[in-house]
């Protein structure tokens, strides 16, 4: 990523001279999509500061930039936006989750300077959005390592929250030159894809694990890098796992639409072919079953999490599944194969459900969640398969 000025274009530098600091503030403030592209060979549009060039974008939560050693850092915005905060419920509801990313490099908050900390973090925006909106107020380095648009926990786990990313990013950067102290704070939940020992062979930086909240960032800051035990802490309270609902529900409803015009035209297959009442009747049945089923793993699983027996999320849900199941069922009076087959479908899918859980939550390891997958599965496409075959012969029996 390079915030270079434009040369050869009819802004003058003497327009925007850099302060006492080195920072040149933006004349106005730049709006997401907005370019100095030259198109069909024509002169150039204008432009509201001299950052801009051709195919280039400033991005709204860029406020200035910092002249140093040749760059041009951009300093970043510690106050959201109502566009962030919009950006922020679509990535949260799936939306725009696949490419919600800014571009890796050097940022700063605040004006930096030498003895300023260096923060480490990833380039998923909903991330660094976080992380910014706690810096206001603080002089800051931001390091943002190329993750591919996945957030500091996953990334280290998919090995792109790493120790040759950091490395890279720092010499790509020229961090040695701008700062004089050779500490990088990288975030706690980071650390299983940080070697501390080989960063420090590699480009000479000490790597200090902050807390885990970056809600807690001023006090460590504050307490000479010193994390308490609360700030070590991984915690997974109600909200925290509210949170998690809507993109489980948005991710498996966008690929299972299509199972409910088939649901109505299986519901037709009774021994009185193509009866209305039978189609309506177990076409909305079925389907009830499965958005509840839907609802049980995603929705009620996580939100009583701490209060469901078992300790596996498998388990967890399926036994979810089948008290909420077998009430649905019991208010619907369907016969026993044909409710016993929605049953297990609906136990299938709450289980399944639930168990996505395991990769976001501090109750598991990456050993134990694959150990729960391979044992789980299995069970499920059976009880899916079953559910099935059940629910299209019941009418039959």
């Amino acid at each position: 990523m390079q915030f270079l000025p434009v040369a050869g274009q009819e802004d003058s530098p003497q327009t925007q001279q850099p302060d006492e600091a080195g920072i040149v503030e933006l004349a106005s403030p730049a709006e997401e999509g907005s370019s100095g592209e030259v198109c069909c060979g024509g002169p150039a549009p204008s432009r509201s500061t001299l950052f801009e060039k051709p195919g280039y974008e400033l991005k709204g939560y860029v406020r200035a930039f910092l002249r140093k050693d040749g760059d041009d850092i951009p300093l970043v915005k510690t106050k959201l936006d109502r566009k962030d905060h919009r950006q922020t419920l679509l990535a949260r509801l799936g939306i725009i989750r696949d490419d919600y990313r800014v571009p890796p490099g050097l940022y700063g908050t605040g004006s930096p300077g030498a003895d300023s900390p260096v923060l480490v973090t990833a380039n998923y925006k909903l991330t660094f959005d976080f992380v910014r909106r706690e810096l206001d107020g603080i002089d800051c380095w931001l390091l943002v390592l190329d993750t591919r648009g996945i957030n500091v926990w996953c990334a280290a786990g998919k090995n792109t929250f790493s120790t040759d990313e950091l490395v890279r990013q720092v010499e790509n950067t020229r961090l040695a030159g701008k700062i004089e102290h050779r500490r990088l704070l990288i975030p706690q939940l980071g650390a299983t894809g940080i070697a501390a020992h080989h960063v420090m062979l590699k480009c000479g930086f000490r790597v200090v694990y902050g807390p885990v909240r970056i809600a807690d960032i001023g006090d460590f800051l504050d307490n000479d890098m010193q994390a308490t035990e609360e700030m070590r802490s991984v915690t997974f309270t109600l909200w925290e796992r509210f949170e998690l609902i809507p993109v489980e529900l948005y991710i498996f409803n966008k690929k299972i639409w299509w199972v409910f015009p088939l649901l109505f035209f299986l519901g037709a297959l009774t021994p009185d072919f193509l009866s209305l009442a039978d189609t309506w009747r177990r076409g909305l049945l079925s389907s009830a079953a499965i958005i509840l089923g839907c609802t049980s793993g995603a929705m009620i699983v996580p939100l009583l999490l701490p209060w469901i027996p078992g300790r596996s999320f498998a388990f967890k849900g399926a036994l979810t599944g089948l008290l909420f199941g077998g009430l649905l069922l019991w208010v619907s009076g369907a016969g026993p194969v044909e409710g016993t087959g929605l049953l297990l479908i609906f136990i299938a899918i709450s289980s399944y459900l639930a168990m996505n859980f395991t990769g976001s939550t501090p109750y598991t390891s990456p050993t134990g969640v694959e150990k729960e997958m391979k044992g789980a599965i299995p069970l499920q496409a059976f009880a899916l398969v079953a559910g099935a075959l059940l629910w299209l012969a019941g009418p039959f029996i």
